[in-house]
C-alpha cells in the first residue's frame, strides 16, 4: 500500500454559504488548485476530496462541499450531498466572510454541535474588510469558538494560516483519531502468533490483498506479535507443523464453518469482519442485532449494507450468499435490498434488519453514525461476520475472544425469545 487509505484519515469537512471562498481557502492550504473557483455561485458541485499530509498531525482528507444556501436548478441535489458530509467529517470548517452572519451558519453550528463535531471557525477575506466586533461575537460565540483569519487570495499568508490551521486541529482533533481502538493488537501476546486465512479466489484482488488483511497483519506488527497468512485448504497442515499453537486465528467469514473445524478448541477464533465490526463501529451492537435473525419471517424485509461500490460477481457474498442463507435459515422467502457505497435509504422503518459490511472503506464516525441511525430508526443492524457466524451455528466459537459482545448476544437473544413466547401466550390466551 503506497498511500494512507481516506477510511484511515482525519476527515475535514469545509462548509459554509456559496462565494465565502470554501474552494479558495482548500487551494491555499494545500499549495495547489484542487477545486476550480470562480465568483459565479454554485461553482463546486460534488464535494471535492483533497488527501494529504498534515504534520504533526499525519494523513487527512479536505471534503469541499457545495454552498448551504445553493438556490440554483441542482442546488437541493447539491445540499443533500453536502449534508451527508457531516457523516463522514471529524472536525468541521466553517468558512465565513466579514460582517456575514446569517442563519446558514447558524444551521452548521447546530448541525456540528448536535453531532458533537468539532468546528473551527473561518474568517475568510481579512483582505477585503475587517471583522467587526458584533461579527466576531456571534462567528465566536463571545470567544468560545475557535476560529482564524485568512486571505485565501494571498499565497504569502499560507504559513500563517496553516500554522494557526494546525494548532486547532491539533487541539479538537477526536481521541478516536489520535488513539484508535485496537483491531488485533489486544488479542496477541508480545512475540504472539496470529494464523490469517485468506481466500484467494475469483473476489480476491489479483496481486495483492484486500484492506482488511492488510490492517490486521500491519497490527500484528505494531504490538510486536507475527502474523502468518494461509489459504483455506493449507489451514489445517500448517497448524500442524507448528511447534506450539497460535495466540489466534482469523478467517474470511465465508470460510468460517471449515475454520471452526480445524481449529484446536483451546485456540481462540474469530473473523476479519468481526474484527472491523469492533474496530469501525460497535461490537456489541451487532451481537445484539444478529439475535434478530430468529425473529425474521418470510415476505420480511432486509437491508444488505456495503460501504463500498463493487461490480458484483457470481455468488457474491452480499448480495447473493448471505440472503441465501437467510432464507434457508427462515424456511422461506425474504425481500434483500441493497444499498452500496455512502448511499442509504432515507427510511429505514421498512427492514426487520440490516446487515452491514465491515465498514473498512468508511471511517469509525461513519460506520458509528450509521449504527445509531439504524437504533434511532428501532431498525437491529448487526454484521457480515456476525450474522453469518449466527447462521452457520459457529456464533458462540467466533465471539469467546470477545465475552461483552458474546454476553451481549445471548442476553438479547434470550429477550426476544421471551417476548415471542409472551405474545404466542397472549395470542392462544
Amino acid at each position: 500500500m503506497k498511500t494512507t487509505p481516506k477510511s484511515l484519515r482525519l476527515q475535514i469537512g469545509i462548509f459554509g454559504r456559496t462565494n465565502v471562498g470554501k474552494s479558495s481557502f482548500l487551494n491555499l492550504i494545500a499549495s495547489q488548485d484542487v477545486a476550480i473557483t470562480s465568483p459565479v455561485p454554485g461553482t463546486t458541485t460534488d464535494v471535492v476530496e483533497k488527501t494529504m499530509e498534515l504534520l504533526p498531525i499525519g494523513p487527512v482528507v479536505f471534503l469541499d462541499t457545495a454552498g448551504f444556501d445553493d438556490a440554483s436548478v441542482l442546488g437541493g441535489l447539491r445540499l443533500a450531498k453536502t449534508r451527508r458530509i457531516f457523516n463522514r467529517a471529524d472536525v468541521v470548517l466553517l468558512v465565513t466572510e466579514p460582517g456575514v452572519w446569517t442563519a446558514y451558519e447558524e444551521s452548521i453550528v447546530a448541525e456540528a454541535e448536535r453531532r458533537s463535531t468539532p468546528l473551527i471557525v473561518v474568517v475568510n477575506k481579512v483582505d477585503l474588510a475587517t471583522p467587526d466586533a458584533e461579527f466576531l461575537r456571534k462567528a465566536t460565540a463571545g470567544g468560545v469558538r475557535r476560529h482564524l483569519f485568512a486571505s485565501s487570495i494571498t499565497p504569502s499568508c499560507r504559513d500563517e494560516v496553516l500554522t494557526a490551521l494546525k494548532k486547532h486541529l491539533l487541539a479538537v482533533c477526536p481521541e478516536e483519531f489520535l488513539n484508535p481502538p485496537p483491531l488485533i493488537g489486544d488479542l496477541l501476546p508480545a512475540g504472539g502468533l496470529a494464523v490469517l486465512i485468506v481466500p484467494i479466489d475469483l473476489q480476491a484482488p489479483k496481486g495483492r490483498l484486500i484492506l482488511p488483511q492488510v490492517q490486521t497483519i500491519r497490527d500484528a506488527l505494531d504490538n510486536d506479535a507475527a502474523a502468518a497468512v494461509v489459504k483455506e485448504r493449507e489451514y489445517a497442515s500448517f497448524l500442524r507443523r507448528l511447534s506450539r499453537p497460535p495466540d489466534i486465528a482469523v478467517c474470511d467469514s465465508q470460510s468460517v464453518l471449515k475454520m471452526v473445524a480445524d481449529t484446536p478448541k483451546e485456540v481462540p477464533c474469530t473473523t476479519f469482519s468481526i474484527l472491523f465490526a469492533r474496530y469501525k463501529g460497535d461490537l456489541i451492537e451487532a451481537a445484539k442485532g444478529a439475535a434478530a435473525i430468529e425473529t425474521l419471517c418470510p415476505g420480511d424485509r432486509i437491508l444488505i449494507a456495503e460501504a463500498c461500490s463493487h461490480h458484483a460477481i457470481e455468488d457474491d457474498i452480499g448480495r447473493v450468499k448471505i440472503p441465501r442463507w437467510i432464507r434457508q435459515f427462515v424456511g422461506g422467502d425474504i425481500i434483500a435490498d441493497v444499498a452500496s457505497g455512502r448511499d442509504e435509504p432515507d427510511d429505514l422503518s421498512p427492514y426487520k434488519l440490516i446487515v452491514h459490511c465491515g465498514g473498512c472503506m468508511l471511517t469509525r464516525r461513519e460506520m458509528l453514525f450509521r449504527v445509531e441511525r439504524a437504533r434511532a430508526s428501532g431498525v437491529p443492524l448487526s454484521n457480515y461476520g456476525v450474522a453469518i457466524a449466527v447462521l452457520q451455528g459457529v456464533i458462540s466459537r467466533v465471539l469467546s475472544p470477545f465475552p461483552a459482545a458474546l454476553d451481549a448476544y445471548r442476553s438479547e437473544r434470550r429477550r426476544l425469545r421471551e417476548r415471542r413466547n409472551e405474545r404466542s401466550f397472549n395470542v392462544s390466551g
